[in-house]
């Protein structure tokens, strides 16, 4: 057998354009886990202990930053934003900004616009949501900061 050889001064084919579909698959995947997920402990009700298991940190006695996020899921579907924030005022905080990025990633795929990631913003927003973390986790397990805890 012989190789193909491509005239010189040609450039390589293309490679082809990925279809709608495969471009939607990761999405669409993904916001479907998440709203089984959610369906989920709607259904289940984290609130009763033991329901989903038993928080590692909790059991140590720390509130770690996830600690009372499966219970705000359940108050948000149940639309009690007051009783959400109660549980984990840092995850209702956040969820409208995870909410947008995971409605902006599904529109760009679906309209096959591929945007740069701006590696610095990313470092920054990434820093600044650990140290975020961090003083959340520590406020929430000091007497001053007790009406964080869930």
């Amino acid at each position: 057998m012989t190789a193909t050889a491509r005239p010189t001064g040609q450039p390589p084919a293309a490679a082809a354009e990925p279809s709608r579909w495969q471009r939607m698959a990761a999405p669409t995947f993904t916001i479907g886990g998440l709203a089984l997920a959610t369906v989920a402990l709607h259904v289940r009700d984290p609130h009763d202990s033991g329901s989903w298991g038993y928080c590692p940190s909790a059991a140590m006695g720390f509130w770690c930053p996830g600690c009372g996020g499966l219970r705000a899921v359940n108050d948000l579907t149940r639309g009690q934003v007051g009783a959400a924030a109660s549980s984990n005022l840092l995850f209702v905080a956040v969820l409208p900004l995870l909410v947008f990025l995971l409605g902006r990633w599904a529109v760009d795929r679906w309209t096959g616009r591929e945007r740069e990631p701006d590696t610095r913003l990313i470092t920054v927003a990434t820093v600044v949501f650990c140290a975020l973390g961090v003083v959340f986790a520590v406020l929430r397990n000091i007497p001053a900061g007790s009406w964080l805890a869930p």
